[in-house]
């Protein structure tokens, strides 16, 4: 094995050297590695891409691939999931270890176990509640979902995996995103006042008993630090302007965002609405930047003009972190030989996190 080479010496390289020496390294590696792009992710990364996608989508596809090595160019929690779906011989590696997930840290095993240790104090909680993860948390929090019945959810597929908790248990406990399961279980028909928020670190979630009990949905206190930018305000202003205007926004706008769009959806769900819109039709989007301005610009030639929602700039900073240096360093380091920033999930973990995906798979 070669010594490793340090990121270091990549740290000032221009992205266009980078992006020569990263399609060489591609060209030496051949099938033995594959490029995954998350929608999110920054132009000068997202064109090496050899799939491109929703985080669970592209974990499936690289499980499916040839591949040996699996660089995911996106954040820490997809790095994990692709390690847990892929096969035993293939290698999870994340560019950057620093790209992580501010939504994902809000919910965390500590302070996901306290809370069920106190719900186990007012109701028989492995019998009435099904904890429900977002595909956006930690592996660990996955496993949780494993060990006590629970089940993993997309923001596709949120609405049938809260009929199938429902169907088993009278309550659940979803984390770590509030407002898609606000949103999703509004749709659903499910009223505001049977759902409540608990806030990590206050005894009870900062609930009474009664109001537990009465509770048919427990929302844990976090959000996406993207989609909260998002406001109502900046939908009434636009449509001020131009009344004509679809909007779409991704379930993990605030409530009262998604109340006032046409649409709501996935990202996937959000770039085929588009992409089928007809010509001379104008669409607000209420997802992150990179996504927009690549779906503005492939719609501007087809007469269907794409605005982004926010006046400020709203990209995922986490994601952002993957850069064409990181990129161009983990691939090099492969021809050479070496394995930087692998990400391995324990296998007690991934095993029981596996549990909770599975279930929700087995579902689609």
């Amino acid at each position: 094995m070669a010594q490793t080479l340090a990121i270091q010496d990549y740290a000032l390289l221009e992205d266009a050297e980078c992006e020569a020496r990263i399609q060489a390294a591609k060209a030496k590696l051949g099938d033995e590695v594959v490029i995954l792009g998350h929608h999110y992710q920054r132009d000068e990364v997202f064109r090496h891409a050899d799939f491109t996608g929703d985080s669970l989508k592209l974990s499936r596809q690289a499980a499916g691939s040839k591949a040996k090595y699996i660089v995911f160019c996106g954040v820490h929690f997809m790095a994990e999931v692709a390690d847990i779906l892929s096969r035993p011989e293939q290698i999870s590696i994340l560019p950057d270890l620093a790209a992580g997930c501010s939504m994902a840290d809000m919910a965390d095993l500590v302070k996901v176990e306290q809370c069920w240790r106190e719900l186990g104090q007012i109701l028989d909680v492995e019998a009435t509640v099904t904890p429900v993860t977002y595909i956006n948390s930690a592996a660990d929090l996955k496993a949780f979902c494993g060990r006590h019945g629970g089940i993993v959810c997309t923001s596709s597929n949120a609405a049938q995996i809260l009929e199938w908790a429902w169907a088993r248990r009278d309550k659940v406990l979803f984390f770590p995103d509030q407002h898609l399961g606000r949103n999703t279980a509004y749709r659903m028909g499910i009223a505001l006042s049977e759902m409540v928020v608990w806030q990590p670190g206050k005894p009870l979630g900062g609930l009474t008993r009664e109001k537990i009990l009465n509770a048919k949905l427990l929302l844990w206190q976090g959000h996406c630090s993207v989609h909260q930018m998002f406001r109502p305000e900046h939908v009434d202003q636009f449509l001020a302007r131009y009344p004509e205007t679809q909007v779409i926004s991704h379930p993990e706008c605030a409530f009262e965002v998604c109340q006032k769009s046409h649409y709501i959806g996935s990202t996937e769900t959000i770039l085929k609405t588009v992409r089928s819109a007809p010509s001379g039709s104008r669409w607000l989007v209420g997802t992150e930047l990179n996504l927009v301005n690549r779906l503005r610009k492939e719609m501007k030639p087809k007469g269907v003009d794409v605005h982004f929602m926010s006046p400020m700039v709203c990209m995922c900073s986490t994601m952002f972190r993957i850069d064409p240096q990181h990129l161009a360093w983990v691939l090099e380091n492969l021809v050479a030989g070496n394995v930087v920033n692998r990400i391995l999930v324990p296998e007690e973990s991934a095993h029981l996190a596996r549990l909770a995906l599975d279930r929700m798979l087995d579902l689609a």
